[in-house]
């Protein structure tokens, strides 16, 4: 029996809050992370990645609200469906950890959600930083409190006022 290898592409892309790596294959998108570092490696964009790429620039510079590529991330079911509620978070808004639980169907499983949320292995498109404290605070975030504030004023500019 042959073993077949999995072979994942990445893609790098320059971004306000530093570089964002993409990793996927054929069958979508499996991880974007953000670093700290600078250009890591390069330039070319695979194939495969390059609707997420160019999508990811579409939200950067404020014109993308929604992602529309495939994703594919590994995680375990239950990782999986906080990931789904998180998608259903829309652009500009924000929830609890609390509410995210009581979503899930159990209250009590506020940890287990916070951890699965800090899991997500699809930074920005999957928006774990669209999730907040009860307190209405800014509480754990993978990539820094920093960048999860920068998202969140970058989906919720302030609304210009009329002079008259």
């Amino acid at each position: 029996m042959a073993v077949r290898i999995k072979v994942m592409q990445q893609a790098f892309l320059r971004t306000p809050l530093g570089m964002a790596i993409i990793e996927g294959d054929e069958n979508g998108v499996s991880r974007i992370s953000i670093t700290d570092g600078h250009d890591n490696g390069s330039n070319d964009i695979p194939g495969v990645l390059a609707e997420a790429v160019s999508q990811l620039q579409d939200y950067f510079t404020g014109s993308r609200t929604t992602f529309s590529f495939k994703l594919n991330p590994e995680g375990t079911d239950f990782q999986k469906r906080v990931w789904d509620a998180l998608l259903k978070i829309p652009y500009g808004k924000t929830t609890s950890y609390q509410e995210l639980s009581v979503q899930l169907g159990d209250i009590k499983a506020i940890r287990a959600v916070a951890s699965a949320n800090g899991k997500n292995p699809l930074w920005i498109v999957v928006p774990c930083h669209r999730v907040i404290g009860s307190d209405g605070s800014l509480t754990g975030y993978a990539g820094g409190l920093w960048r999860k504030k920068w998202l969140l004023e970058h989906e919720t500019p302030p609304v210009q006022q009329s002079l008259f």
